[in-house]
């Protein structure tokens, strides 16, 4: 595998779309009330993009690190443990990916629906450097928050309502309380996918000493956990259909239940960790695909 090769492995580009899920989903109800800004549906695509690489290369530097990437780690194989990029470079990378995400996320607060250097920019100033924060100290640092079992908080927090949200706010300038619901329903599903993650990985996790929910509480307890996030996602978005109805066709997203259907059932049936990795890309999809039937829900209204 070339240099090259081996620095897009660890990009991890198939993370993007849930990446992408709450960006998507504030497009779509900024467009449905007709306060869609190009400029900043772009921007925040870009800007997300990049906050989501820099996560996955500095999660790559922090597991080579700390010793969590070793040989009974299930997954693709990561750059720095596999000796394909060195831990000097992957910190360079990091550096790089950490200076074009504030680029990125400045100009996205300048093209937004916001006063330059008023309260609600510096605000969403703040936000944008915690965002950058959080993709590092993941695993990176001292005491990262990913091994004491306080992942699953950032995830809701930065995968749902920040970015539903914050997105949403830089469209229209306003903050909708309603978006609460969908916003939640997009964080309770992203830290679904970390959660499959730790249920995975944690015999290793727990030998590398990541003290994961899971492993502070046992697989069993992560299933349940489990369902409870995906169960209260869906309950959120029908929440959402009900007080916000418009027409039939919102409710387009429940072609997705199907899928979310399965995947519990996978998980609750599972009896070996390494056969959860495929449905951490299922249960990903289906978060994509629940947020794009939603929109085009709204757009066929």
């Amino acid at each position: 595998m070339s240099k090259i090769k081996s620095y897009i492995s660890s990009f991890r580009l198939r993370t993007l779309p849930l990446a992408l899920s709450s960006i998507f989903m504030a497009n779509f109800i900024a467009a449905y009330h007709h306060s869609y800004i190009w400029s900043v549906g772009i921007l925040a695509v870009v800007t997300t993009v990049l906050l989501q690489i820099l996560s996955n290369v500095a999660n790559d530097y922090g597991d080579a690190v700390s010793g969590a990437d070793n040989v009974e780690r299930i997954g693709p194989a990561r750059m720095v443990a596999s000796g394909k990029i060195s831990l000097t470079e992957m910190k360079r990378t990091v550096i790089v990916f950490s200076v074009l995400s504030l680029i990125s996320g400045i100009a996205l607060i300048a093209v937004g629906n916001v006063e330059m250097l008023s309260l609600n920019a510096w605000g969403m100033l703040v936000l944008g450097l915690g965002a950058i924060a959080a993709a590092i100290k993941y695993t990176v640092g001292k005491n990262p928050y990913g091994y004491s079992g306080r992942g699953d908080i950032f995830v809701f927090l930065f995968f749902g309502l920040i970015g539903v949200l914050g997105t949403y706010f830089l469209h229209t300038g306003k903050f909708d309380p309603w978006l609460l619901l969908p916003a939640s329903a997009i964080g309770l599903l992203s830290a679904g996918v970390l959660n499959l993650n730790n249920l995975r990985d944690i015999n290793s996790d727990a030998k590398s000493g990541k003290l994961t929910l899971v492993v502070q509480y046992g697989s069993p307890w992560g299933k349940r956990y489990h369902a409870f996030l995906l169960i209260l996602a869906m309950l959120l978005m029908i929440f959402y259909g009900l007080f916000q109805f418009v027409s039939l066709w919102q409710w387009l997203f429940l072609l997705a239940v199907p899928l979310l259907n399965k995947n519990l059932i996978m998980v609750f049936q599972n009896k070996e960790p390494h056969l959860l990795y495929p449905q951490l890309k299922n249960l990903a999809l289906a978060t994509f695909a629940l947020v794009l039937l939603f929109g085009v829900g709204l757009i066929l209204k």
